[in-house]
């Protein structure tokens, strides 16, 4: 059962924000419907994305999904939701159609997604009539007609008592323009000037405005991803919900609760946090419905689309072989990482166990050990459900962001150069090289270039060595920090 948040400091900096861009103005409309008819597919469809995860399993997408659909140049917000069957007790269902239920209040209209190949459900009369009594414009898509001469079929769900039905073919994109132009058409666009043409000269690069898979070169940076990450049941989820002042992601004591990476906007201190609760990563082994293995590429997926890593640590078990996995994920990925040790009350001030209270100075020394890698990331001792400390993280991510973003100039690096004793970095004979000097060459991550009279890969000891050098002179708190070799070229090289 999900524990009640208490008031935190974070508020008072903290403003939720619209999905993206000017959604705050954006009409907004929502696809409902029983499990398995097809939502998710024609999300995906409608939006242009794989944004919401699709298989033949029943129950897959379970919080909301948020996406954009651009149609006769006009853009609306659409929200995908979980499978609702009316009436469920069950715990994962009747959170599924709470947040259901917050898409339905703050939509304008509704699709409601039916299977057009099998016959009329008692949930489906039971969902039609909770959405009529809504009083909101509602559209019937019969999903799953492939081809027009099904579309007949699809006169038998007008027992629902929609007038609006349109037969379309999620999959194949069938009638799917018709039912848009339905939707579009009663929307309020008002408060929304109709989007301009853009200019023909405009590249494709810049159309695309953020890929998922960014290069690590410095961009223009418009709001800072932030991929909560861990493994099932750490309590991401409750501290989504906790940093965003919201009951965004469905939050249950279940393992694997969540799927689809969850997003929400905020505004902390002036900067605008996207903050993305990811599916609990887990062994290949451990996954065996393909929900889950997807869910678990997807997290990975986020993760590198990301520029900061929350690594979510369970008090209550310890850093585990899967956390070092994991944080190994995001280390490689060249991601900022913040460790953020969760349920911290239930081992000290909450323990009921009888045992002392942890110390935090043994456990952070424990942590180190297991995570060695990671020593440049920042811990944060929290507790997500009681709200406690959750300014500190918010915190620690507009530093960390900004030293990934950092750049030293050449004079500073020059100086630097002139400072270092480089004879006292342990190197083996046969791996020595000579730099001759050395320049950051990206940002996100800090990627320097050294040029050296040895086209040689740099001794570990060596590496190690100076990246400590540069984090005591420059920072780049919580970020990994890359190097390249390149070898000068000698003069009578080519003549040999």
């Amino acid at each position: 059962m999900k524990s009640r948040r208490k008031p935190s400091a974070t508020n008072a900096h903290l403003r939720r924000q619209p999905l993206a861009g000017d959604r705050g103005v954006m009409p907004t409309f929502a696809i409902v419907g029983r499990p398995n008819v097809g939502k998710s597919t024609l999300f995906n469809r409608l939006t242009e994305s794989r944004r919401s995860i699709v298989g033949d399993e029943p129950g897959i997408t379970r919080d909301r999904i948020y996406g954009e659909v651009q149609w006769n140049g006009r853009i609306a917000r659409l929200v995908d939701t979980g499978g609702i069957i009316p009436d469920d007790e069950a715990l994962i269902p009747s959170e599924i159609f709470r947040q259901a239920r917050v898409a339905l209040e703050e939509a304008q209209a509704i699709a409601m997604v039916v299977d057009g190949r099998t016959e009329l459900a008692a949930p489906d009369l039971d969902l039609a009539r909770l959405l009529l009594r809504t009083g909101k414009p509602i559209f019937l898509a019969v999903n799953k007609i492939d081809t027009p001469q099904l579309d007949a079929t699809a006169e038998n769900f007008r027992q629902l008592g929609i007038k609006n039905l349109t037969a379309i073919s999620a999959e194949h994109g069938h009638n799917v323009g018709d039912l848009l132009d339905e939707v579009f058409a009663v929307l309020d666009f008002s408060s929304e000037a109709k989007t301009e043409t853009k200019p023909e000269t405009e590249s494709a690069s810049e159309k695309s405005a953020e890929p998922l898979h960014r290069t690590h070169g410095e961009y223009q940076q418009q709001e800072t991803r932030v991929a909560i990450i861990g493994r099932p049941n750490v309590g991401k989820s409750t501290l989504l919900n906790a940093l965003t002042g919201s009951s965004r992601a469905i939050v249950s004591p279940i393992a694997g609760t969540t799927r689809d990476a969850v997003d929400e906007v905020i505004s902390y201190r002036d900067h605008q946090l996207r903050i993305v609760d990811t599916a609990g990563i887990r062994r290949k082994g451990k996954t065996t419905l393909m929900a889950e293995k997807l869910s678990v590429v997807m997290a990975r997926r986020h993760l590198e689309a990301g520029d900061v890593a929350l690594l979510v640590i369970d008090a209550t078990e310890g850093v585990t072989a899967a956390d070092a996995t994991i944080g190994g994920y995001a280390h490689e990925s060249g991601r900022s990482v913040i460790i953020v040790v969760n349920k911290w009350d239930a081992v000290t001030t909450g323990r009921t166990d009888g045992k002392p209270p942890a110390d935090r100075k043994i456990f952070e020394e424990q942590l180190r050990h297991a995570l060695k890698y990671l020593d440049y990331a920042p811990i944060i001792f929290i507790s997500a459900a009681e709200g406690k400390h959750l300014n500190r993280v918010l915190d620690a991510v507009l530093r960390v962001a900004a030293e990934r973003r950092k750049r030293v100039s050449t004079g500073q690096m020059n100086r630097f150069m002139e400072q270092i004793d480089f004879q006292r970095a342990g190197v083996p004979l046969s791996r020595k090289m000579r730099i001759f000097y050395m320049t950051q060459a990206a940002v996100a991550p800090p990627t320097f270039v050294l040029f050296t009279n040895r086209d040689v890969k740099l001794h570990f000891s060596f590496e190690r060595f100076l990246e400590n050098q540069i984090r005591a002179a420059f920072g780049f708190e919580g970020s990994p920090i890359w190097f390249k070799v390149r070898a000068r070229e000698k003069k009578g090289a080519a003549k040999n």
